[in-house]
C-alpha cells in the first residue's frame, strides 16, 4: 500500500506522540491497519498505540459506532498535561515550615535535624510535615525564607589539590594497632582530639577539641599555646574534673602527629588510656573531629584571632554543637547520648 501520509520527524523513545503522528494513526486505522503495525511505522511501543485509540475514541452522535479521532486524542493529551504539573502543598504545612524556618535561623540546625526532631518528639505528625528532599527544592524555588547561600554546605568551595609531602613521624602508637570494635562505635569512651589556630600568630591562643566517638560530645578547651605543653596541662585538668572515672570516660584517644601532641603518650604511664596516631596526612582517619572542628569554623574563621573570642562565646559554640539533634543519634542530642552514659557510670541510670 502506498504512504498516503507520513510524519516530518523520526518519533524518538520516551516523547509523547505529536499531531501529525495521531494524524497518522487516525489514517491507518481507516486503512485497517493494527496497533502492532501502527507502532511499528511510528516507531513507538504497541501499547501506547492502544492507549492512544483508547484515550481518543469517539462515539458516533446516535452512539451506534465507535471511532478514533485525532483531535479528540490530541484534546484529551492537553487535557492530561495540565493537570500533570507538581502540586506543591507548602500552604498546608505552614506551621511546619515556620518551625524548621525558626530552628534553622535562631538555632542553626540543618534541615535534616528539623525534620527528624519534629518526628522525634511529637511536635508534627508525618502528614503534618514535608520531608527533607522537599525542603531543599523548596529553597531552590524561592519558597521558604532560607536561600541558598545560608546553606553553609552547600555553596563551599571545591577541595585544594592533592600534593605531594615529605613523610611525617609517627609520634607513637600506631592507629592501625586500634582495635577494630572501635570502628563501630557501640562502646563509650573513646576519643578524637585535634589543635584549632586562630591567627599565625605565637601570641594567640588555641583550641583543643575534643569528641567522644559514639555520643559525639564535642569539648572545646581554650589553650595558651600551641606546644604540647599546653595540650598536656589541658588534659591534666580533665584528668582532674573526672579523678576516679577518667578511665571508663577516657578508654583511647586518637589524635594526628602535629608537634602539639608529642607528649600525649605520657597518659599511658599515668592512667589506662590508650593513644592512638593516625597515618600522617590521613585526616580521615579521625572524620568525626574534622568534622566537629569544621562546625566551629563557622563561628571561629580561619584566620580570625582566637583571643578575640570570650569564654562564654567559646562556651556557646560548645553548647549549640551538642544541642543538634542528629540523625545517627535517632534525632537525639549528643548532650542527651552522653549524659546517659555518664549516668551508668556513676551509678544513676534508671
Amino acid at each position: 500500500m502506498d504512504q498516503v501520509y507520513s510524519t516530518t520527524n523520526e518519533h524518538k523513545k520516551g516523547q509523547h506522540l505529536s499531531k501529525d503522528e495521531r494524524i497518522l494513526i487516525e489514517i491507518r486505522l481507516k486503512d485497517g491497519w493494527t496497533p502492532n503495525r501502527i507502532a511499528k511505522e511510528i516507531g513507538c511501543a504497541p501499547n501506547t498505540i492502544r492507549n492512544e485509540i483508547k484515550r481518543g475514541t469517539v462515539s458516533s452522535p446516535k452512539g451506534k459506532s465507535h471511532r478514533y479521532k485525532a483531535n479528540a486524542g490530541q484534546a484529551a493529551y492537553e487535557q492530561n498535561r495540565q493537570a500533570s504539573r507538581r502540586n506543591y502543598d507548602r500552604l498546608e504545612k505552614d506551621a511546619f515550615i515556620q518551625y524548621v524556618e525558626q530552628h534553622f535561623f535562631e538555632d542553626k540546625w540543618s534541615l535534616d535535624s528539623c525534620v527528624g526532631r519534629a518526628l522525634q518528639d511529637g511536635s508534627f505528625s508525618r502528614e503534618q510535615i514535608v520531608c527533607v528532599k522537599t525542603l531543599y527544592n523548596y529553597i531552590g524555588l524561592g519558597l521558604l525564607g532560607i536561600k541558598n547561600i545560608d546553606l553553609p554546605e552547600k555553596l563551599k568551595r571545591s577541595p585544594k589539590k592533592a600534593r605531594e609531602r615529605e613523610a611525617k613521624r609517627v609520634l607513637g602508637r600506631s592507629i592501625e594497632e586500634r582495635d577494630k570494635e572501635i570502628e563501630a562505635r557501640k562502646e563509650f569512651g573513646h576519643w578524637e582530639c585535634d589543635l584549632v589556630i586562630g591567627s599565625k600568630s605565637d601570641e594567640d591562643d588555641a583550641l583543643l577539641t575534643m569528641l567522644e566517638r559514639m555520643s559525639r560530645e564535642f569539648l572545646v578547651i581554650r589553650l595558651p599555646g600551641k606546644d604540647a605543653q599546653s595540650v598536656m596541662q589541658a588534659l591534666e585538668e580533665i584528668r582532674s574534673q573526672y579523678s576516679e572515672h577518667w578511665n571508663e570516660i577516657f578508654k583511647t584517644i586518637t589524635t594526628d602527629n602535629g608537634s602539639e601532641f608529642a607528649k600525649l603518650s605520657d597518659l599511658e604511664g599515668i592512667s589506662k588510656t590508650l593513644v592512638y596516631f593516625a597515618h600522617p596526612y590521613t585526616s580521615c582517619e579521625k572524620g568525626s573531629i574534622e568534622r566537629h572542628n569544621g562546625l566551629l569554623r563557622r563561628f571561629i574563621p580561619k584566620g580570625k584571632r582566637i583571643d578575640s573570642y570570650s569564654n562564654e562565646q567559646l562556651c556557646q559554640i560548645e553548647i549549640w554543637c551538642n544541642s543538634l539533634p542528629r540523625r545517627i543519634l535517632g534525632y537525639k542530642t549528643s548532650d542527651e547520648v552522653f549524659e546517659a552514659e555518664l549516668d551508668k557510670i556513676y551509678g544513676f541510670a534508671a
